[in-house]
Order: C-alpha cells, then sequence, then structure tokens
C-alpha cells in the first residue's frame, strides 16, 4: 500500500468517526422526553464529541496531507474550498456552538424539576440552529470532495 492509500483510508476512516456522530448529535437529544432523559442524552452526546474532535482532527490533518503529497490540489477549487469550508466549520466550535452550549450545561447542572421546561427549548433550538448549518457545511464538503466540480 502506497503512502498516498494510506493517506486516504485514514481520511475516509476519520470522515466516519468524525462526522458520523455529529450528523445524529441533534437526534439523541430531541428525543428525551424528560430531564432524566435529557441529561442521559447530553451524556451520550458529550462522549460522542469525543469521537467528532478525533476524528476531525485526523480528518484535517490527513486532508492537508494528501494537498501535500499532491501539490496541484491547491489550485483546485474543489480542495481549496472545501479546506476553507472545514476551517469555517470547525471555528463554529469555539467561536459558536461552545458559547450556545454553555448556558444549557449551566441549565442542566442547576434545573431540579422533571419537566423540560420552554427555557431548555429555546435555548437548544438556537445552538441546534448552529449545528444544522455546520452539518449542511460538512455535507457540501463531501459532495465536493466526491464530485471535485471545479
Amino acid at each position: 500500500m502506497s503512502l498516498y492509500s494510506c493517506v486516504v483510508l485514514i481520511h475516509v476512516f476519520s470522515a466516519i468517526l468524525g462526522m458520523g456522530p455529529g450528523f445524529v448529535m441533534i437526534y439523541i437529544v430531541k428525543q428525551a422526553r424528560n430531564m432524566e432523559e435529557l441529561r442521559h442524552a447530553y451524556l451520550i452526546r458529550n462522549k460522542l464529541h469525543i469521537f467528532v474532535m478525533i476524528g476531525g482532527t485526523l480528518l484535517l490533518l490527513s486532508g492537508i496531507t494528501m494537498g501535500t503529497l499532491n501539490p496541484y490540489w491547491w489550485k483546485q477549487g474543489w480542495y481549496v474550498t472545501s479546506l476553507a469550508l472545514f476551517l469555517i466549520a470547525l471555528s463554529f466550535g469555539p467561536l459558536v456552538l461552545a458559547p450556545k452550549s454553555k448556558p444549557i450545561k449551566q441549565f442542566l447542572s442547576e434545573y431540579q424539576e422533571s419537566e423540560i421546561p420552554e427555557e431548555y427549548y429555546r435555548k437548544a433550538n438556537q445552538l441546534f440552529f448552529y449545528e444544522r448549518l455546520e452539518n449542511v457545511i460538512f455535507l457540501i464538503i463531501i459532495a465536493l470532495m466526491i464530485l471535485k466540480p471545479f
């Protein structure tokens, strides 16, 4: 197996490991019907996020490595656009998602009733909007890598 083939394999596995769980994180917490289930759903979500972070990091590193092994890619629109979109999506974490998640985490640790209040849904929907936007960006990146339209 060539070095390039090995890097492609790492890249594909990283996409599955990193992006797959990210696409279901909203669904997991939306299934909760009471606070106990919601707290458990966020616990699962936090554990899945570890896979997202590891996979995402390997995805970026393997993608840049493939560009280094194929320098002409840096002149290909699909590659540069994919990389730019990935960096934008990556910036969502600290710039958007973390600040939107912080009040939810605080709420989950402080709220003592068993019914999920409307306040949670309002905060969660703000977070989920940006997570969905990030997922759309990832779908565009996947399409660009498969189709290589420009």
